[in-house]
């Protein structure tokens, strides 16, 4: 989205960056909430066959997924990313009115699931809130997703021109790496802290062990995924 909505391409199109941009950001929100609304669903069903009174089971349950996460998006299991190979139709900024594609484009991103989907944390964001056992839980930790997703819309707002639009994706480049280790430590910590609620130790062991194990197979492997192509960059999610 880091091209489709900028302050020039919407000048060119005789539209104001900022209405697009609100737009966008109100699309992903509602996106987001979408998304819980379905977590919700699923949270209920976890209450309804009892299982919101066993913590000692869900603690267990979202240790694996977040473990089995973390191993996804390091590679354990190979190159299962990018899931779910889908981008928006770009040909809708042509065709539709700026509050329609910016409100739609906002939503497809803010559902997390509609476009690439770059890392398993997004399917563990679902499970853990469905492991809640509260859907108006799922459905907060969905809305705050989605909104978040939504404002990285913003990151354009001083990209006034084509070449702090292309400086702009170069830092997002270089920084790829780094914000993929960091998604990874906190799935193993989200891994440590669902452990530590019934056993400290041993949930320590697995978190450092898990993180140990993580830095390791990079190390050995050089773990990395192929960078997308200049022109791909700027319209995946």
């Amino acid at each position: 989205m880091l091209s489709s909505i900028t302050p020039f391409t919407e000048r060119s199109r005789g539209h104001r960056y900022w209405v697009t941009a609100t737009w966008f950001v109100l699309g992903a929100l509602v996106g987001g909430l979408t998304l819980g609304a379905g977590a919700a669903l699923l949270a209920k069903g976890v209450s309804g066959v009892g299982l919101g009174s066993r913590p000692v089971a869900l603690s267990i349950v979202a240790a694996i997924c977040a473990l089995g996460a973390a191993a996804v998006d390091t590679g354990v299991f190979g190159d299962w990313l990018p899931i779910i190979r889908r981008q928006v139709d770009d040909g809708w900024l042509s065709r539709y009115r700026p509050w329609f594609y910016g409100a739609g484009f906002g939503w497809q991103i803010g559902v997390g699931v509609a476009t690439y989907v770059m890392t398993a944390a997004v399917f563990l964001l679902v499970v853990l809130a469905a492991l809640s056992a509260r859907p108006a839980t799922a459905v907060a930790l969905g809305a705050l997703f989605g909104l978040a997703r939504g404002l990285t819309v913003l990151l354009t707002s001083r990209a006034g021109s084509p070449e702090r639009l292309r400086s702009l994706h170069r830092r997002m480049a270089q920084a790829g790496p780094t914000v993929r280790g960091s998604v990874i430590a906190v799935e193993i910590v989200v891994a440590v802290i669902a452990l530590t609620q019934e056993w400290l130790i041993s949930g320590i062991i697995v978190g450092v062990a898990a993180g140990l194990g993580a830095v390791a197979w990079s190390v050995r492997h050089r773990v990395s995924r192929p960078a997308l192509a200049p022109s791909a960059q700027v319209v995946k999610s």
